[in-house]
């Protein structure tokens, strides 16, 4: 059974990821240490007792479409019920409206937790922290005060609904329309798919966020406008009344995240109401809904980066368990009777502390992202609020494909160590497997961050930032080295070779964009990524191994920490020559694909 481990959480974010400096500088205003922890210990103590208990049976269960509504797992909607109250939805949201106006360091500490005990429960709120956030920003002053306070509650939940069946990424495509009303209202029509909980019984009423054109609307994607779509117009008093003109067709009968209701959605076909016609509410301004969307997008990616960190984090725990129950073979060494436990062996051990390591980097490098957001609201400074601005942006491409891509890796690794167990359902480790493999996909793929990173994130001002970014992986190597802490091993010298390659990787990227290259750019975009994701890893490990903090797990830091770098960071080498010099062999390679 899955445990949160605070103690880590707190540990990553206090003295690898920025939070303890924070602090200590007054930038978080009022919150203190104090705070943080009870905070910590809260919601670990709800995700291990409340919400894990009840991801087998959502998993096993699943959520159903019952007569055209969708009845969501037992026991799920109280579950939900008692998350709201405890205030977990308005963690980061302003406090006009509720909200407790906390750092999204904390937020993201416990959007782990909870997408550790379940992520399919886990996907709501993260929806709907997204749809505040999105409003907050680009709601007029009449929807904040209708919808704000109902959603940061929890008492509502939120959605956003992009995909459409001829238009996945390319938003470009999109077919659903709206028309303009005399009330100052527009009327919403088309069909939506892979609405994550687009319809539940958790809730009292539903705010959908939906893409549409008007129809004078510019081609492409600069004549798309957002809109707030209720399933329950709101009454004079600001209650549920009636039912808007929007229902869930169908139901995704998905590999995993069984739970979580994947809705395609149907606006405006005359089901409901009147006449035809979903009724909503401009977010923003006409024809500019995707910018309004993308703030939305932005939380919802580093959010998904973060159910990769859970997912790593749960299946490693599982992993660990089995292994020190599971005997076979005798291990090296051993004198005991009997088998030994396969934790014992070596195989076993690498495996799993390869997951470890995977964990903890991918937790250090989505904590630090949300490091950076905050400090990016908290500095009043432009040049230094610019400056965290970038180092958020940086690291969200890289949050969000590394720690995805690594939650499928290690759930996998997870299921080898289990053995022919592992791909047996009633162990639990095959759901972490087809609850991870979603993440690399949604929220724009792995692929698509990849290109963002270096066609967006590695140019900004003009490459200084990633560069300056470089520059300070290496002060970290150099305090490895001069630290000559004997059980950090060869970690100085790896680390070196990592951040060589990652520089080279680089400086070969921005130079072919300014020549042109983009196909070959777009080609070595992929490995760079992980090239990135991993030469962080090693680092923030480093960082930790380093840091002054008398827990008695010092020892183990370290451990992990040369682990991860004489095992893991010798790949970086050959990603760099994937990105240097594998874009002429994909080139020729096209004829394979006929």
């Amino acid at each position: 059974m899955y445990t949160a481990p605070v103690d880590d959480i707190a540990f990553t974010l206090k003295h690898v990821a920025g939070l303890g400096e924070a602090l200590q500088s007054g930038a978080l205003g009022d919150l203190d240490e104090d705070l943080v922890d009870a905070i910590l210990h809260e919601a670990g103590r709800f995700a291990t007792e409340e919400v894990a208990p009840l991801a087998e049976i959502g998993d096993r269960q699943g959520s159903r479409l019952v007569d055209g509504e969708v009845r969501t797992p037992d026991g799920w909607a109280g579950l939900y019920h008692r998350w709201a109250e405890g205030g977990w939805n308005g963690l980061t949201a302003p406090e006009e409206f509720g909200g407790q106006g906390l750092p999204h360091m904390l937020n993201v500490a416990a959007l782990e937790m909870w997408n550790s005990g379940s992520m399919a429960f886990a996907l709501c709120p993260t929806l709907t922290m997204g749809a505040v956030e999105a409003i907050t920003a680009h709601g007029s002053e009449q929807l904040k005060a209708i919808y704000l306070e109902n959603l940061v509650s929890g008492k509502w939940t939120g959605t956003m609904n992009l995909t459409e069946p001829q238009a996945g990424s390319d938003l470009a495509a999109l077919k659903s329309r709206a028309e303009r009303a005399d009330d100052g209202t527009y009327r919403i029509f088309g069909q939506k798919i892979y609405i994550t909980w687009g319809e539940h019984d958790a809730a009292e009423n539903i705010i959908h966020l939906v893409l549409a054109r008007l129809p004078d609307a510019p081609a492409g994607t600069r004549g798309i406008s957002l809109f707030l779509v209720p399933k329950f117009l709101p009454d004079a008093v600001g209650n549920p009344g009636e039912r808007n003109d929007l229902f869930c067709h169908a139901l995704e009968h998905k590999l995993g995240i069984h739970g979580s209701p994947t809705c395609t959605m149907i606006f405006g076909d005359g089901r409901y109401g009147e006449e035809k016609g979903a009724i909503g509410w401009l977010v923003g301004e006409e024809n500019k809904g995707l910018a309004c969307m993308f703030t939305m997008m932005n939380n919802a990616r580093l959010a998904v980066g973060m159910q990769g960190v859970a997912i790593c984090e749960a299946a490693t725990q599982k992993a660990i368990q089995y292994a020190k129950e599971r005997t076979q073979g005798k291990a090296p060494g051993t004198t005991a009777t009997g088998m030994s436990p396969i934790i014992e062996h070596p195989d076993i051990a690498r495996t799993l502390l390869t997951m470890k390591a995977l964990t903890q980097g991918s937790r250090a490098i989505s904590f630090a992202c949300a490091h950076a957001i905050d400090m990016s609201h908290a500095e009043s400074d432009a040049g230094t609020q610019k400056f965290w601005q970038e180092r958020a942006a940086l690291l969200t491409p890289i949050a969000k494909s590394f720690s995805t891509d690594a939650g499928v890796d290690v759930a996998s690794l997870g299921i080898q160590v289990h053995g022919g167990m592992g791909f047996i359902e009633e162990t639990g480790a095959a759901r972490y497997l087809r609850d991870a493999r979603i993440a690399p996909i949604y929220e724009g793929t792995n692929g698509i961050q990849a290109i963002d990173l270096v066609m967006r994130k590695l140019p900004l001002s003009e490459g200084h930032h990633v560069r300056g970014f470089i520059e300070e992986l290496k002060a970290i190597a150099e305090d490895v080295r001069a630290s000559n802490k004997p059980e950090l091993g060869e970690t100085a010298r790896y680390l070196d070779q990592s951040i060589a390659d990652l520089e080279v990787a680089t400086d070969w990227l921005l130079d072919a964009q300014t020549n042109g290259l983009v196909a070959a750019a777009l080609a070595g975009a992929t490995p760079y990524q992980r090239l990135f994701g991993l030469s962080l890893t090693g680092v923030y490990l480093a960082k930790g191994a380093l840091a002054d903090v008398d827990d008695g797990q010092g020892a183990k830091r370290a451990s992990l920490c040369r682990f991860a770098a004489e095992n893991l960071l010798a790949e970086t080498a050959a990603l760099k020559d994937r990105v240097v010099s594998g874009a002429a062999s994909l080139e020729a390679a096209r004829v394979v694909l006929g």
